[in-house]
């Protein structure tokens, strides 16, 4: 358990009042839904490409990464080389052009575009389900460790859940998007900030410094990124947690469906008001994932040398010195960095994590409700307000329900998550690839995703990160075999909605 001290409490009421006046500040000059759904697509692209990092960085990741890079080694690494290498190369030449091309306010009137109103909002309706889930998951595991580490009683730990949600609320409420980007900003900053600190003092407390951190962590293969089975079709390589395939199936199936058609991160690309400004998002906001996922994995590995240097005691234990292994860096903050007020910005990191995850996922949801099924515009802005409010608080009841589902939740919801945004991406593809696909056939598509889904989950054991392989694949090749069976689709159906090449994607 960890006590906070007065400057732990101060740092992070500081970090709480500087949130909150930045979202009054965002507040100010919104005219309509425009301005507060895609900040008037105004937004300064280098804001909008941090925010874009901050939004995908959830507590988990806080506190998962640097458990990884002291308890297992650099493995996880290769899955966020995805974001960079492979998933960055698709934003930029297929679904950034497309989005800003067609002027979208939600993603999903591509659907509408070039399927019909039905198809729009299933893909909507994906959206939600899918953004529900993980704002509540997000929300309840933060607040989890939070009772854990800080020892909360059932009361604290209710309180602190509803706490970190209503705030999070609060500040979307005011600012729209534009609170949500410039927060994001922030919380970005403490993200990094703490990291860079806690790393320089970390290695300061290992003998022999940078020198010897390198010799023990080299000497204990931390660094070690591939791993295979020799033989290339082993079961191994694909139920393994950090085999090359698996990060290959977390990069395919869970990241680049989040990244292509959540709606969160497609006010992004468009907010910014041009093609150049949301491919320069792209890369920024791949260049600080690569970045600040080293440092973090980083962290890791050198508690595990400080913990493993001469005369060390080794790692703490897990149901011992601490609950779980996710729990290292506020333990080592909290025992052997005490008095600095760094206990306090870990904390104001869980809190930036958390609600970074929670306002861009109250944000998007309650646009696509207003674009794709109120007929948006016409709408008066109190009203954006009142329904985001609305979700804020839904978002807070779903989190509070969790623990009910059971243990294994977090992987349920995980699995809910990537496979339903899995099925939408097939259908974007199926649209911009496929010149015959209509919605007869992607409804068919759908059908066969559900149930191949449904038949993985119940008679395999095949992980959850698979699952999205079994969506994406059947939705696609049965949409576009069952589209045969349909009229063509119209030629205003097919106007700008196809994939075109790269001298005509001008926006």
């Amino acid at each position: 358990m960890i006590d906070l001290s007065p400057i732990d409490l101060l740092v992070c009421l500081l970090y709480l009042a500087v949130v909150f006046g930045l979202a009054v500040r965002s507040a100010k000059g919104q005219r309509d839904n425009e301005d507060y759904f895609l900040g008037g697509r105004r937004m300064n692209w280098l804001a909008v490409g941090v925010s874009m990092f901050a939004t995908s960085f959830s507590s988990i990741s806080f506190l998962g990464l640097p458990q990884r890079g002291a308890y297992q080694d650099f493995s996880f690494y290769l899955t966020i080389l995805f974001i960079p290498l492979v998933i960055t190369p698709i934003l930029w030449w297929i679904f950034v052009p497309m989005f800003v091309r067609l002027n979208v306010s939600s993603g999903y009137e591509y659907l509408g575009r070039r399927f019909g109103l039905p198809a729009q909002r299933i893909g909507s309706a994906l959206y939600c389900i899918y953004a529900l889930g993980w704002m509540g998951t997000m929300l309840y595991a933060v607040a989890l460790t939070l009772q854990t580490v800080m020892g909360l009683t059932e009361d604290q730990y209710f309180w602190t859940l509803v706490g970190i949600g209503a705030f999070a609320t609060l500040y979307t409420v005011m600012g729209g998007l534009k609170a949500v980007i410039w927060t994001d900003v922030l919380q970005a900053a403490v993200l990094g900030g703490v990291i860079v600190i806690v790393m320089v003092l970390a290695v300061s407390r290992i003998d022999g410094g940078w020198s010897a951190f390198w010799q023990i962590a080299t000497e204990h293969d931390k660094f070690q990124m591939f791993h295979l089975d020799r033989h290339l079709l082993a079961p191994e390589n694909f139920t393994g947690r950090n085999t090359v395939f698996t990060a290959a199936a977390f990069g395919l199936f869970m990241y680049l469906p989040g990244y292509a058609v959540s709606q969160n991160m497609i006010q992004r690309y468009v907010c910014a008001g041009s093609l150049a400004r949301g491919r320069g998002i792209v890369l920024l906001s791949a260049a600080i994932n690569t970045g600040l996922g080293f440092l973090f994995l980083l962290i890791g590995t050198a508690l595990f040398a400080f913990y493993n240097q001469s005369g060390g005691a080794g790692l703490p234990a897990a149901g011992a010195e601490i609950a779980k292994e996710d729990q290292i860096l506020p333990y080592f903050v909290a025992t052997e960095l005490p008095g600095l007020g760094l206990t306090g910005l870990i904390l104001a990191g869980l809190f930036a994590a958390a609600m970074s995850t929670v306002d861009s996922g109250i944000n998007g949801v309650t646009s696509v409700i207003i674009y794709d099924w109120l007929a948006g515009r016409q709408l008066p802005l109190r009203i954006s307000r009142i329904l985001t409010a609305a979700l804020g608080s839904i978002v807070i009841g779903a989190a509070l329900f969790v623990p009910v589902l059971g243990d294994t939740v977090l992987g349920i919801i995980t699995a809910i998550a990537g496979t339903s945004l899995g099925m939408l991406l097939a259908v974007y593809l199926l649209g911009m690839f496929v010149r015959r696909a209509n919605l007869g056939g992607i409804l068919i598509g759908f059908a066969a995703g559900l149930l191949c889904l449904a038949d993985v989950w119940i008679f395999t054991e095949i992980p959850t990160w698979w699952f999205g392989a079994f969506t994406i694949v059947p939705t696609f090749v049965v949409g576009a075999l069952a589209s045969g069976f349909f009229p063509a689709p119209s030629a205003a159906a097919l106007k700008d909605t196809l994939l075109r090449p790269r001298r005509e994607q001008r926006p």
